[in-house]
């Protein structure tokens, strides 16, 4: 089949289906905005909450490349094909005293998560947390947890039904997924928490050399406005504690009024290398949400700059902009039609048959995901 004919084929299909969602339902009266679906019910047996996500989507890339990725892409990085994304289910217990909580991963989100695991990624990838907290009542709000948890940094998370977007936006490709280690948090007052992380490093459970990472965050959050950072410092290097990395994320969200959402993100990121000049990588986010009812729109543009190649393994500068269309089919079912152009000032993206050999690149694409259980 031609690029031509698939294209037409594919957008076929996207209209298909959500025609398809669309005329299963009567819409209310004009005058009355149907209502948000009700929250997931809680699944629970012993104490322990159950909760799972089935998450899978259907990508045309007009680059056609016949590497079949999407460079830069987390978790929708294979082209022009369908795939199945990620398959998570969770058993969580909240701390009463003690608790605990495990996610299983499954599918292809499994791999490009652990990617960079030193202890290899048939071993840990299907962990994507795991870690108990303790919470004693004598310690008034403050916990204590241990084990592999997903990071604190950054304005998306690997969920996709929990983020504004399908994609993952450019910030949260470049920076750390998890970590491997202990954290404290605790509330400073009414409104603001702060915590104190000592991990193995970014990315890693099994570290790479023999020094360790500490984390910083804060947090003020209200029903209107909500303010949260972190900043990580510690040697990330192979086989060597010289040249520390510091990393820095800021996240400020805005709820004026429920119907309209923002976030501005912005990431600064040095790395230090002993006898040269040291790497910086650094970025911003913008993103809004307008929702109604089963419909959202969540616009988004980012500016990123790898200054020395660290991150990306090219110096350049990128920037994306993403359309998202939401509708929420049923109780834990959402589907999101996306359209994102990413462009950089280098020849990055892969074209045909010709690897990063193109400055731009735009995607088309379609997700499902199914949810049961809390909805986080």
């Amino acid at each position: 089949m031609s690029p031509s004919s698939y294209r037409c084929a594919f957008v076929s299909a996207l209209c298909l289906v959500l025609s398809a969602a669309v005329s299963g339902q009567t819409p209310p009266p004009a005058t009355t905005p149907p209502p948000d679906p009700a929250p997931a019910p809680v699944w629970s047996a012993g104490g322990i909450d159950f909760s799972g996500l089935v998450d899978g989507y259907a990508n045309l890339n007009f680059n056609h490349p016949a590497s079949r990725n999407n460079n830069l892409r987390y978790f929708d990085h294979k082209a022009n094909q369908l795939t199945l994304n990620m398959v998570k289910l969770t058993a969580e217990h909240t701390a009463d005293p003690i608790g605990f909580k495990v996610d299983f991963l499954f599918g292809k989100a499994a791999d490009t998560f652990h990617a960079t695991e030193p202890g290899g990624v048939e071993v840990y990838k299907h962990l994507l947390q795991a870690y108990v907290t303790l919470k004693p009542a004598s310690m008034k709000g403050a916990s204590i947890d241990f084990g592999k948890f997903v990071t604190s940094a950054g304005a998306e998370v690997t969920e996709s039904h929990l983020n504004w977007n399908y994609s993952r936006g450019l910030l949260y490709a470049n920076g750390p997924f998890y970590h491997f280690g202990a954290r404290f948090t605790a509330p400073i007052g009414k409104n603001v928490t702060a915590g104190y992380q000592l991990v193995n490093g970014w990315n890693n459970v099994e570290d790479n050399n023999s020094g360790k990472t500490h984390g910083l965050t804060f947090a003020v959050t209200s029903p209107m406005l909500n303010w949260f950072n972190t900043y990580y410092v510690g040697p990330e290097k192979t086989n060597t504690n010289d040249g520390y990395r510091n990393f820095y994320d800021t996240v400020l969200a805005i709820n004026p009024n429920g119907k309209f959402q923002g976030l501005l993100n912005f990431d600064y990121g040095q790395e230090n290398n002993p006898g040269s000049r040291a790497s910086k990588f650094y970025g911003f986010a913008l993103a809004g949400r307008v929702s109604g009812g089963p419909w959202a729109f969540s616009p988004r543009y980012e500016w990123y700059k790898d200054q020395s190649g660290l991150i990306t393994g090219v110096a350049q500068k990128l920037q994306e902009f993403t359309a998202t269309l939401e509708y929420k089919m049923a109780e834990g079912f959402v589907t999101r039609l996306e359209y994102r152009r990413d462009f950089s000032n280098q020849p990055f993206f892969d074209k045909g048959n010709e690897l990063a050999s193109s400055k731009n690149m735009n995607t088309l694409e379609i997700g499902f995901m199914v949810f049961f259980g809390p909805k986080r």
